[in-house]
């Protein structure tokens, strides 16, 4: 494989044991990931997002399941984005808001925020119970292209919190946790709509959302964000919208 600006070289990647899915049930999921020695450039993890691979911790992975094809990669094209009324209404509602960009390091105040997002909202799901090692490894990671985006109000209460990766290409949306009694905010909403608006201003193309699964209640709500982008194949092709009443603060 060759990625722009870098000599021709092998990339190695390793696959897990089936294992039970994340997301649909009675299904089992088997993943695709790259060697965890491979130093990762933001060519080269620009390349592999093109190619539907995410980010978790050091990891770069993607699904990989001889049978199903449920999870695939979606993206936002930010210059054509339009927000819905919905969407409108969250973005003025959270104006107080103030948003800093941080290394993607270990933070104490984070962490106590992380633990009551999981208890109040996925208590669940495979990520609960939530440790310090489990968050560590998922959203530390000591690179100049990975960063944590507070959210903090007037009283400079932590609200929210975003891991997001910059790359030449765009946004990358790796996990939000927020305070789970600000129902009214809907933070996770106003997460993305806020990247969305942070891709425009840095001059990048789209913000990727990772995988949009059309049966998984809690994966259905990327699709409210429209134009959306699905990869297929090799291309990315506009996503066609069905239904949808869930949204992104699950």
């Amino acid at each position: 494989m060759t990625t722009s600006g870098e000599q021709n070289f092998t990339l190695k990647f390793y696959q897990t044991l089936p294992h039970t899915c994340s997301y649909l049930a009675g299904r089992e999921a088997t993943t695709l990931f790259l060697d965890p020695e491979r130093e990762v450039t933001d060519a080269l993890y620009a390349s592999l997002t093109l190619m539907g691979f995410r980010r978790s911790g050091r990891h770069l992975y993607r699904p990989h399941c001889q049978t199903c094809q449920a999870c695939q990669s979606v993206r936002i094209p930010v210059t054509a984005f339009t927000p819905n009324r919905q969407q409108r209404k969250i973005w003025r509602r959270n104006q107080d808001l103030h948003a800093q960009c941080l290394p993607a390091r270990f933070n104490e105040e984070h962490y106590a925020l992380y633990q009551r997002y999981l208890e109040a909202r996925h208590a669940d799901g495979d990520m609960y119970p939530p440790s310090l090692h489990q968050y560590q490894s998922f959203l530390m990671v000591d690179q100049p292209w990975a960063e944590l985006v507070e959210f903090r109000d007037a009283e400079q209460r932590l609200l929210g919190v975003a891991a997001v990766d910059q790359l030449h290409l765009g946004l990358s949306a790796i996990y939000t946790f927020f305070a789970p009694e600000e129902e009214k905010r809907s933070l996770g909403t106003y997460a993305i709509l806020w990247q969305i608006e942070q891709a425009r201003q840095r001059g990048l193309e789209h913000l990727y959302l990772g995988y949009w699964i059309q049966n998984c209640r809690k994966m259905r709500y990327k699709q409210n964000f429209q134009p959306l982008e699905v990869l297929q194949g090799q291309q990315w092709r506009p996503l066609i919208p069905i239904e949808v009443s869930e949204d992104a603060d699950q």
